[in-house]
């Protein structure tokens, strides 16, 4: 049996499915998993999707019980805040002062909401979608009926406002940007989400900001808009942007900046240390950069590839960026990364208008070379023909025609 104490910081789907990962592949000796929140480890799409909408239970969020984690030997410490690392020493600082030992250690402490900063905004009320307990009062204020006003029209304001919707709840999005997911996607493509948002009845003002949340009694009641507008609000949430959960870790000395910076076998700079999630900025070969990305499927496929790389597997995380949203009617699958939207054609091939049938697939070439691709309701064809073209250089007429098949586009 082996002595070593391998250490997962993280109770999200990286972490939890690591630490599971770890067992699986026989390794029996010490495992702790370590979590700041006060239940066992829990993947995150759940919330913003099914959960609001009412069609799964919370518990539809957890990776296993709490009687697994024991089953399987893991000691799933919970409601333990980790503050610092010595990397010489492989030692961590917790915040109620003491330490815990590592022979190797995984970091997978994903991204938290990016706060606003305008007065008002610690009012009670005014709620952030990154937890399960955060998850619960937004349901509440759905279910109370609003209105609710949406700060940000990025992927969480976006499922925040088709969940209200789906209840019948009035929904004011504020965004600053011309449209919604601009720096995602482009024009062309973000204005199907404009329309279709507001096909479903969502005042959506672009080129919005937000002056001042106001309340009474300590309450949010009111949103004051940048053009001077006063908007009822029963609550509000921000969706703003996350932030890499990455500063005890750099300060540590681990390299990175946007993140923690890994090889393709998710190794940090330290030889003890592994960094998994949305927190892991991973040297990707099949991309030929360094990528960080904070989507559901890099925490389900780096989490078991960090594990076995503990444990001297040859591993790679070559897995490309894949995310997916569910809004209204419109399911939509993603694969692929594109750094600079602006700097990329798009193509379309399909239909883009929101009354139907909404039916298209869209990809981002830069220099004719595909670096993303994504598809809407075309279930039949699903992900793996566009995930096929990425990295590949096609002709832009040929890839626009729907009569000329995926499968046909050869390098050009």
């Amino acid at each position: 049996m082996s002595d070593e104490t391998y250490v997962v910081v993280g109770g999200g789907l990286a972490g939890g499915s690591a630490a599971a990962t770890l067992r699986e592949e026989g390794f029996d000796g010490a495992v702790v998993l370590v979590t700041v929140e006060d239940r066992p480890p829990y993947e995150r799409p759940v919330l913003s999707k099914g959960y609001l909408l009412g069609s799964e239970p919370e518990t539809a969020a957890y990776l296993h019980d709490a009687d697994w984690w024991r089953e399987k030997d893991i000691d799933l410490r919970t409601e333990t805040m980790v503050t610092g690392v010595r990397l010489a020493d492989r030692l961590l600082e917790l915040e109620d002062g003491g330490t815990l030992a590592y022979d190797k250690l995984l970091l997978a402490t994903g991204s938290w909401p990016r706060r606003i900063d305008i007065p008002g905004a610690d009012l009670d009320g005014v709620l952030y979608l990154r937890d399960m307990p955060e998850a619960e009062r937004i349901k509440e204020a759905i279910d109370g009926g609003g209105p609710l006003v949406v700060i940000g029209a990025g992927w969480i304001g976006l499922e925040v406002a088709a969940a209200a919707r789906s209840h019948g709840v009035p929904v004011t999005v504020l965004e600053t940007a011309d449209l919604p997911l601009q720096r995602v996607l482009g024009d062309r493509v973000a204005e199907v989400f404009a329309a279709l948002h507001r096909k479903h009845g969502v005042d959506l003002r672009l080129g919005s900001g937000v002056a001042e949340i106001r309340g009474s009694d300590g309450s949010v009641t009111s949103v004051v808009t940048s053009d001077g507008d006063e908007l009822p609000a029963g609550a509000v949430v921000v969706g703003i942007g996350a932030a890499p959960q990455s500063d005890w870790g750099l300060a540590a000395g681990l390299e990175g900046g946007n993140g923690i910076d890994t090889d393709a076998g998710l190794r940090t700079s330290d030889s003890a240390v592994w960094a998994a999630g949305d927190i892991a900025a991973v040297d990707n070969p099949r991309l030929g950069r360094r990528v960080r990305v904070e989507h559901w499927a890099m925490a389900n496929d780096s989490g078991p590839v960090a594990a076995r790389s503990m444990l001297g597997q040859d591993v790679t995380f070559d897995k490309l960026p894949f995310f997916f949203t569910d809004q209204y009617d419109l399911g939509m699958e993603y694969v692929g990364h594109v750094e600079d939207v602006s700097a990329t054609e798009v193509v379309v091939r399909g239909s883009t208008d929101v009354e139907g049938p909404l039916e298209f697939q869209a990809f981002w070439l830069r220099d004719g070379v595909v670096q993303a691709a994504m598809h809407v309701n075309m279930w039949d064809d699903g992900v793996e023909p566009l995930e096929a073209l990425v990295g590949r250089r096609v002709d832009p007429a040929r890839l626009a025609d729907p009569e000329v098949a995926l499968s046909d586009l050869g390098d050009v």
